[in-house]
């Protein structure tokens, strides 16, 4: 199942997704208290899809793909590396990007299939961990990279406004093992992968992550980021694509 959360009009309400995706059926609820078919149905071209979900935090892991470690300048660390991005960098699909040129010389796309969590937790095993995932989207973890090498730490660098694309929906029906993952800018390839390259894959992050702190229902956790990461420009369009998800396309505009 695709759950989306659209706005037509003045308000944001949850919808499933039928019809191949170009109709959305309106939801009474919340996803994860039960929801219930209004009978009041959209065709997708009529509605805007907003963040799919507006998590109280975005835990991501970095260096998770060995080519993207490489890339970075050194080798993948024996354990995950995790950061937090705010709840105020989420933004959803369609939504500018907005680069802060004022502080950053370069902003860089980092396409990662995101975990969207589905029930409270703290200390899950790994064999578990299916039982506490709501379900999967696309993220871009974008990333001030001159700042991320200045600071020596990378809350400035990933926490700016807009910098956590998430989209378009949540795929609630899936197995991550082997996604195909690509990102293009302007319509150009420049990341290709599967998630089976992921060097700690879901249950693994999961039980990681939960071994430090609670998480809530709508935490989201980004995987990693393959080989190919670059800077993007005022005007340029990035999207990021996942195989059996969809795809979250975003265009960067100036902050300043």
């Amino acid at each position: 199942m695709r759950i989306a959360r659209f706005s037509k009009g003045d308000g944001v309400a949850f919808g499933v997704l039928e019809e191949g995706e170009q109709v959305i059926a309106h939801v009474a609820g919340h996803p994860f208290g039960g929801v219930e078919f209004t009978g009041e149905r959209y065709p997708l071209a009529e509605v805007r899809l907003v963040a799919p979900m507006l998590p109280s935090k975005v835990i991501a892991i970095g260096k998770n793909y060995a080519d993207h470690a490489r890339e970075m300048g050194g080798e993948a660390p024996a354990e995950p590396v995790v950061f937090l991005k705010p709840s105020t960098s989420v933004i959803g699909p369609g939504e500018p990007i907005a680069y802060p040129e004022k502080l950053s010389q370069r902003v860089d796309y980092e396409g990662e299939l995101a975990v969207v969590i589905g029930r409270l937790c703290r200390d899950v095993p790994a064999e578990r961990a299916h039982d506490v995932i709501f379900g999967y989207t696309c993220a871009n973890d974008v990333t001030a990279r001159d700042l991320q090498s200045r600071d020596g730490q990378w809350s400035r660098a990933k926490g700016f406004d807009t910098f956590c694309p998430l989209g378009p929906w949540i795929e609630t029906s899936l197995d991550p093992a082997d996604l195909a993952l690509t990102t293009t800018l302007n319509g150009e390839l420049r990341q290709s992968a599967r998630t089976s390259q992921l060097l700690h894959d879901v249950p693994a992050l999961i039980a990681y992550v939960s071994a430090v702190m609670t998480l809530l229902p709508g935490d989201v956790i980004l995987t990693g980021t393959p080989a190919g990461v670059g800077p993007m420009s005022v005007g340029d369009e990035v999207s990021v694509g996942i195989e059996g998800i969809g795809t979250l396309t975003n265009r960067v505009i100036s902050r300043d």
